[in-house]
């Protein structure tokens, strides 16, 4: 696959064995940069994230994501010949990246140690649950049973219902732990010569999220309230009824508190009433607290409650829907969508959220179940005649 000398990773190939989320979102991020990412896939049906539905043309919304601008290789790794290709594609990598199931990178020789060992100047990436030591270590772990036992799952809903946040929360964080890793290995490489490991595990990434309701529970006691689209430390703050929707305000300092009492309530006295002057004391009295916030903006429209909130700079917003999203004037007047081709047809794509100056992220196609298959076997040597003997062999 083409590569354009632009982008900063344009010289760096990467070689993954991944599925689902994690492993996926990070080598995506790679490509984006221009990073050659070549994802092995099974041949009796690739990565299981294909078929989680059909809703993006035929294809799943999360396969066609998160694997935009990669090569697809099926290789049958419990083969010989397959992983034979495998140490082949290996001799030429930069980064391997991997969230196979608990133990099966050792079984196949593919944790860092042995991959290291047979090439030293490969950085690899290992993803998985709950580490590669310790007492979990062999323990499955999707995304929605690490935030149940990260305490995730205890902070959010409402009070009578812990409950899983709607995207893949920690399947994402380890994927940025794994990109901000990877690039960092890199740079070392690049600095000093030496390829260093990386490993990340979902448990301790969405871990690394949870710092503030842990310290608030270690040091003070107790941990935060269950509080749905509230903050269980800050009043006001959260989702207020307007006269034809709702819509969303927060209340950072005593300032603000001082505009809101005075312009939306119109009742200044309320600065100094013990129940709300200061912000603990709001947290403490919340519902009578909402209910004073509640009853001014039921007499307004959310277009005119949002106008005035933006006049006295009170952070506001909508309670949007995803199709509001798909619409929204920021996102569109910063130029931000892009079109990328499926196999079953062209989708809108965002831009990365870091903007390089000058520098156009790659957005080539989502590749189809083995697309690149022959053109990398061909590649490593594999004439037609050899390659037509592995397809046969349902190897490939």
């Amino acid at each position: 696959m083409p590569k354009s000398p632009t982008l900063p990773l344009s010289e760096i190939t990467v070689v993954s064995i991944e599925q689902a989320v994690a492993a996926p979102f990070a080598t995506r991020q790679l490509a984006d940069l221009g990073a050659r990412v070549i994802k092995i896939e099974r041949p009796d049906g690739g990565d299981f994230a294909r078929r989680y539905d059909e809703s993006a043309h035929g294809q799943s919304s999360y396969f066609v994501w998160l694997n935009r601008s990669k090569e697809s290789l099926t290789l049958d790794l419990k083969s010989e010949q397959g992983r034979a290709i495998l140490e082949q594609l290996l001799g030429t990598a930069d980064v391997f990246v991997q969230n196979l199931a608990p133990g099966a990178a050792t079984r196949m020789g593919l944790d860092a140690e042995s991959l290291q060992q047979r090439h030293s100047s490969l950085i690899p990436c290992d993803i998985s649950g709950y580490g590669s030591t310790g007492p979990w270590s062999d323990r499955k772990a999707y995304d929605m049973l690490v935030q149940g036992e990260s305490g995730l799952m205890s902070l959010t809903g409402p009070e009578s219902t812990p409950s899983r946040v709607g995207i893949s929360i920690a399947d994402i964080s380890a994927g940025m732990y794994a990109y901000s890793g990877i690039l960092s290995a890199l740079f070392t490489r690049a600095t000093t010569g030496v390829a260093r490991a990386v490993e990340v595990s979902l448990f301790e990434s969405l871990g690394e999220w949870m710092g503030n309701p842990a310290y608030y529970t270690e040091c003070g006691g107790t941990q935060p309230r269950r509080v749905g689209a509230e903050h269980a430390t800050i009043a006001p703050y959260g989702a207020f009824p307007t006269s034809d929707g709702t819509i969303l305000l927060s209340v950072q300092n005593e300032r603000e508190w001082v505009t809101l009492c005075t312009e939306l309530l119109g009742n200044a006295s309320l600065t100094t009433d013990p129940r709300f002057e200061c912000n603990s004391a709001r947290v403490a009295n919340r519902a009578e607290c909402n209910a004073l916030i509640s009853e001014q903006t039921r007499t307004m429209t959310t277009d005119d409650a949002l106008s005035l909130l933006d006049k006295i700079a009170i952070a506001n917003g909508r309670l949007a829907s995803v199709s509001d999203f798909l619409t929204h004037p920021s996102l569109e007047g910063r130029n931000r969508w892009r079109e990328v081709d499926t196999p079953g047809g062209p989708v809108r794509a965002l831009l990365p959220p870091a903007t390089l100056a000058g520098v156009e992220p790659r957005f080539d196609p989502v590749p189809a179940l083995g697309a690149h298959t022959d053109s990398i076997l061909g590649q490593l040597g594999y004439d037609y005649a050899a390659i037509d003997a592995l397809r046969s062999a349902t190897l490939i």
